[in-house]
């Protein structure tokens, strides 16, 4: 009987060490093939959003309506240079930063810092973009107050 119990707590370990009774691949490192297309995610975001950064520093109204997918348009425009748009022309944007990008359910999200100034006053803010596929390219499909913590640098 002793012996038995011995073999039974023994088993679970003697498969372990087999590659029985775990899930290898969840831990074997992304493949090349496997990696690409999150980059290529991930950098068509981060471009996106930073020529969308771009040109509200600039104040490019149509440089900013461009980097929007096709429904979010024609709301941009009605709100673009009201008194809270992105565009008004009461403030200016001395900096904006892109802080973190990672997927989500609904496409690639991208945190950034944007500061804003009016006359000698500066404030930053959070604000969170949502990018995602339309077609062979890439657009932003949503802005949002607030973002994510940037998340710590893995290495491969």
């Amino acid at each position: 009987m002793a012996s038995a119990v011995a073999l039974l707590a023994l088993l679970p370990l003697t498969l372990a060490g087999c590659g029985l009774g775990g899930d290898d691949d969840t831990q074997a490192p992304a493949t090349q093939a496997q990696r690409a297309p999150a980059e290529e995610a991930a950098a068509k975001s981060r471009e996106r959003v930073q020529a969308y950064l771009d040109a509200m520093a600039a104040k490019d109204v149509d440089a900013g309506r461009s980097q929007l997918c096709v429904p979010m348009q024609k709301p941009f425009d009605a709100a673009a240079t009201g008194p809270n748009g992105d565009f008004a022309d009461h403030f200016t944007v001395p900096q904006a930063t892109i802080t973190d990008v990672r997927s989500s359910p609904r496409g690639q999200v991208v945190s950034t810092a944007v500061t804003v100034a009016v006359g000698s006053r500066k404030a930053t803010r959070p604000l969170l973009f949502t990018v995602t596929r339309s077609g062979a390219d890439w657009c932003i499909s949503a802005e949002a107050q607030g973002g994510n913590t940037p998340e710590p640098a893995t290495t491969p």
